[in-house]
């Protein structure tokens, strides 16, 4: 089971958690849905820095560019479960990942874009905690146009 400090881990890799990204319509970031289970909203991939995820993979971006996007995506959930939560440390474990690729037709590679959001996850909880099940979907348009957008269903710690 996952011991080490989130926040320790984080400074250690040099990651920077973004403010939680401003709400896009009319919901809760983060609802709890039963004592110890959160569900998280879909965050996208701008993280406030500047750089814009605006287009398509296998049109404006390749895959690596989107597993940047999906690595952003994780960063904001990580942003919003903070806040919920004051202290990342009450993880338990992440329990599912759906994430939606804005891509071409032709594009097939959405399990490749989303490692990127799933391999932070794995670097800063470990396997056991930070390697949810995962369902990796293509579509033809997002938000705004963002290449990526991820949801997670977690467990929290006792109190």
């Amino acid at each position: 089971m996952f011991m080490m400090d989130v926040y320790q881990i984080l400074k250690e890799k040099g990651i920077i958690l973004p403010s939680p990204p401003p709400k896009g319509g009319i919901y809760s970031p983060v609802m709890n849905f039963s004592t110890n289970l959160l569900y998280c909203s879909g965050c996208g991939c701008d993280i406030g820095d500047g750089k814009s995820f605006v287009g398509k993979l296998g049109r404006e971006f390749t895959i690596e560019q989107g597993q940047e996007a999906a690595y952003n995506c994780v960063l904001n959930l990580l942003a919003n479960l903070d806040a919920k939560l004051g202290d990342l440390n009450r993880i338990k474990k992440f329990v599912k990942i759906l994430a939606f690729v804005n891509s071409t037709e032709d594009f097939e590679q959405q399990p490749m874009v989303v490692n990127g959001g799933s391999k932070l996850l794995l670097d800063i909880f470990g396997s056991e905690a930070g390697l949810p099940a995962r369902t990796a979907v293509g579509c033809n348009t997002l938000p705004d146009g963002i290449a990526c957008e991820m949801e997670v269903l977690l467990e929290i710690k006792d109190l």
